[in-house]
């Protein structure tokens, strides 16, 4: 065979944990060769004490990167900071970081955090710096029981390959199909499956540093399940924090009132409702959409680890990521909606009146894209199984109706006819029964994933219910919109806001390693 022919190496890792004695080594070379700051690992060690008395032995895990050939971190990142090498290896750019927190949702394995000190996303990348020189990862050459083994996958004759060709091997989370490039050898079940060891009562025994605890800290084991007499005891781990937090949740409710708060007065001029003239429809419906798509901007650009970088997401795209297409629809009805409210300015006269319908017809389906882009953009985010519902599009756009409709009602109650008045109202109570509908939908149907079966019971039992119930309540107020009119509006939108918060939250408090 010639040189030529030979196929394209693919680095894997084989952790057998039958060797695994839990000494830490390998978390220690790894931070002491990638400068890795204290309170962030690029590895840890869990373990999780298995069986029952008498009968009792504890098991390691280490954890880490899956090096994945369908990467999600890959897909999600909008400016290719995260990319995959020829070799299997993915990698990471810290120049070209954003601090977005994409990957950091998009990984099954929970390996990606943000550095504290230079604010970028990181993990292990196999010490992709030695292996091009030849050598081993750092937690290969310290490991005291050659319990880590690194070679390529597509050379038969390495140690890597032979042991994963002929003898039992596992990967984490296979349902994901990202196709990991790290494999455990005699792992028990109950490190692999983060649900599977249940924490013992008042918390962990050991724990290491990553992330602070608190509302957003996510934890392995079972949460809510005592385990004084579980098979299975979680002894050791790491616990990480949330990725997106309220500024995500608040950035899905003004991006509804964007969405909304144009489509609504501008249908209603579009079913004869109310005339172009109307103020609600020439001057209302540019202002919502434009001034509530700049709070949204700011509010994403300030979430940001590196906020002066948000330019890269237009200059240095990654086509796959719903981030830089979620950003091209907004642009596109920022655009929209700037030419509207110009001709606006412009007047009523037949010219301009007929170029103002053309813009509200091309902002119309760019509101909609708006409003519920976001659900492949949390779909990206494989980690999270509440946020893979196919109900979250429709409910998306319901939630932008709810709020643009709860806007615009006060505009209409004072600068449009009594019958406007009328069809806000029954639009608002429509919006809101339908919002209910769904959400009832979302939380009785069966789940698929235990995982999203948990994310629903801390959304509907658990520390986000002092969210999720109220904003329920306050949506239910809005249904009463046709007989306490303008009063349900502020009962509309935070009821919305605190539904919403819950369910972006709690689509994160599942534990994933």
């Amino acid at each position: 065979m010639a040189v030529t022919d030979l196929p394209a190496p693919r680095w894997v890792k084989l952790l057998d944990q039958s060797r695994c004695i839990g000494c830490h080594a390998c978390t220690t070379a790894c931070k002491s060769e990638n400068e890795v700051p204290v309170g962030v690992t690029r590895t840890y060690v869990k373990s999780v004490d298995a069986g029952t008395f008498p009968d009792v032995r504890r098991a390691f895990q280490v954890t880490r990167c899956n090096q994945c050939e369908d990467a999600p971190c890959v897909s999600a990142c909008p400016t290719a900071a995260m990319y995959k090498r020829d070799d299997g290896i993915v990698d990471f750019d810290k120049s070209v970081c954003i601090g977005c927190k994409a990957c950091m949702a998009a990984c099954p394995y929970d390996a990606i955090f943000i550095n504290p000190e230079d604010h970028s996303a990181e993990k292990c990348n196999m010490c992709a710096h030695r292996l091009d020189v030849g050598l081993e990862p750092a937690c290969v050459t310290v490991c005291p029981v050659e319990a880590i083994i690194v070679g390529d996958l597509n050379d038969p004759d390495s140690q890597v390959a032979r042991v994963i060709g002929r003898e039992p091997v596992q990967v984490r989370r296979p349902e994901k199909e990202t196709r990991p490039g790290v494999f455990y050898k005699g792992a028990h079940q109950a490190t692999l499956d983060p649900l599977a060891a249940r924490r013992p009562e008042g918390g962990l025994l050991a724990w290491a540093t990553q992330g602070a605890a608190g509302p957003q800290s996510v934890n392995s084991g079972h949460p809510g399940r005592p385990a004084s007499s579980a098979a299975a005891l979680l002894s050791y781990d790491v616990p990480h924090t949330a990725p997106w937090g309220w500024r995500v949740s608040l950035y899905t409710w003004t991006k509804s009132i964007a969405a909304g708060g144009f489509a609504v007065p501008v249908l209603l001029a579009l079913t004869g409702v109310l005339r172009w003239s109307n103020p609600a429809v020439r001057w209302a419906a540019p202002a919502f959409a434009l001034a509530f798509l700049a709070v949204t901007g700011v509010l994403l650009i300030i979430d940001l680890k590196h906020p002066a970088r948000f330019y890269l997401i237009f200059t240095r795209h990654q086509w796959r990521s719903w981030l830089v297409r979620g950003s091209l629809i907004i642009g596109g009805y920022g655009a929209a909606a700037t030419g509207y409210l110009l001709l606006a300015l412009a007047g009523n006269a037949a010219g301009f009146l007929t170029a103002r319908q053309a813009f509200a017809w091309a902002g119309l389906p760019l509101a909609l894209g708006t409003a519920i882009y976001t659900a492949w953009l949390f779909g990206q985010a494989k980690a999270r199984d509440l946020w893979q519902s196919p109900l979250l599009a429709p409910h998306l756009a319901v939630q932008a109706a709810l709020a643009g409709t709860a806007a615009t009602l006060p505009v209409l109650s004072w600068l449009a006819p009594a019958h406007a008045v009328s069809a806000g109202e029954m639009a608002l109570a429509l919006a809101a029964g339908l919002d209910l509908l769904l959400v009832a939908a979302e939380i009785t149907m069966p789940h698929v994933t235990a995982h999203a079966h948990l994310a629903t019971r801390n959304m509907t039992r658990g520390q986000f219910a002092w969210f999720f119930w109220p904003g329920l309540v306050g949506v239910a107020v809005a249904v009463a919109a046709p007989w306490i009119g303008v009063a349900a509006v502020p009962f509309a939108l935070a009821g919305l806001l605190s539904q919403e918060h819950a369910y972006v939250q709690a689509g994160q408090s599942v534990p994933l390693a």
